[in-house]
């Protein structure tokens, strides 16, 4: 398959472009679209043989639930059974934006989006050219991240490229993204709504809005085995080709123990790549040693860490050791979950 590349402004819709790329979904087919967290894969979400061409397209597991983007709200009541209170408040407060509910699925869904699951998770991207696409290919386009699965979720287009060229029909190129994580997921059909997956809406934005709210205790450890019920939270995902160890404690000992195995495994023919932030980059010894940004500001971090680990497969790191970027509040333990998965939840602490 020839997969059609075209740059795509934010502030200067491509109308013909997109056009195209909407008709490709209508006929079935599959385009890569940039959202404000990251690329997004999408085929029409009303189709099951278009549901069953993304999970082949990304190598992923088929009861990994899909989510269904739409770019109006009236759009949402034909794919749902009912629409709570809580959720017309969220959509009030946080749409179009990086949040996704899952509420009971009506049958206009198919279950091969939902990974055979009653439940469907559903996001209105605030992305413009999101938007204008998702209305151009029919109002309801499913579409996990455009990477293969298992690696790190593409935030520039040339990685969605090196994943997705000649498997899908068109990605659109729209440069870098404003996030840099995936969506919150909250679940709304338990009888106390339950955070499944953390992002940039974070618990307390979601409390402010409607009340109180749990987190799911698999977002910060390893998944109970049972099938999904929104994106990863059963299998390893954004895993860079390096092994990945996080190691925790004061900063002291984290950058001595961090040098200590980076000096080991270079020693032994590795190479070693190490994440630190702005004040820490100075004083740790590897090949390849980046900045993931500054620790009183958790977004760039956010934004940085899904190119990080990209770019250590791109400069052939073997051995790689993080910073722990602990935390239990606001973005920061979006950044956590997103870490431990990456490293297969191997994380040390000295």
């Amino acid at each position: 398959m020839e997969t059609k590349i075209i740059p795509i402004e934010e502030g200067n819709i491509n109308k013909a472009a997109l056009k195209e790329a909407g008709k490709i979904i209508k006929n079935g087919g599959l385009v890569a679209f940039p959202t404000e967290t990251v690329y997004g894969l999408g085929g029409n979400a009303l189709d099951e043989a278009a549901s069953g061409k993304i999970y082949r397209a990304k190598g992923r597991p088929s009861d990994n639930p899909l989510i269904v983007h739409i770019c109006r709200m009236e759009d949402l009541y034909p794919i749902v059974r009912e629409a709570p209170e809580e959720a017309m408040k969220l959509a009030e407060a946080f749409w179009p934006g990086p949040l996704t509910m899952i509420l009971w699925k009506s049958d206009k869904i198919p279950y091969t989006t939902t990974g055979g699951l009653n439940t469907v998770a559903i996001r209105m991207p605030r992305h413009k050219t999101a938007l204008a696409f998702i209305e151009e290919a029919g109002g309801y386009v499913a579409a996990p991240s455009a990477n293969i699965s298992g690696k790190p979720s593409p935030t520039l287009a040339k990685y969605v490229i090196e994943d997705m060229d000649g498997r899908i029909d068109m990605i659109l190129d729209g440069g870098g993204i404003e996030i840099g994580l995936e969506s919150t997921i909250i679940d709304l059909t338990e009888e106390v709504p339950m955070i499944l997956r953390p992002g940039y809406i974070t618990k307390e934005m979601l409390e402010k809005v409607i009340g109180h709210v749990e987190t799911d205790e698999d977002v910060l450890k390893h998944g109970t085995g049972q099938a999904p019920k929104a994106p990863g939270m059963k299998y390893k995902h954004y895993a860079p080709k390096g092994e990945l160890t996080i190691i925790n404690g004061s900063r002291g000992r984290v950058i001595e123990e961090i040098n200590k195995r980076s000096r080991e495994m270079r020693e032994k023919g590795e190479k070693t790549g190490i994440i630190g932030t702005e004040d820490t980059i100075a004083f740790y010894e590897g090949d390849v040693i980046k900045s993931a940004g500054k620790r009183e500001e958790e977004a760039t971090i956010a934004r940085a860490l899904y190119r990080i680990l990209r770019e250590f497969d791109d400069e052939g790191v073997s051995v790689i050791y993080s910073e722990s970027f602990e935390g239990t509040a606001g973005i920061g333990q979006a950044i956590m979950n997103r870490l431990l998965k990456a490293a297969g939840y191997h994380i040390e602490t000295v």
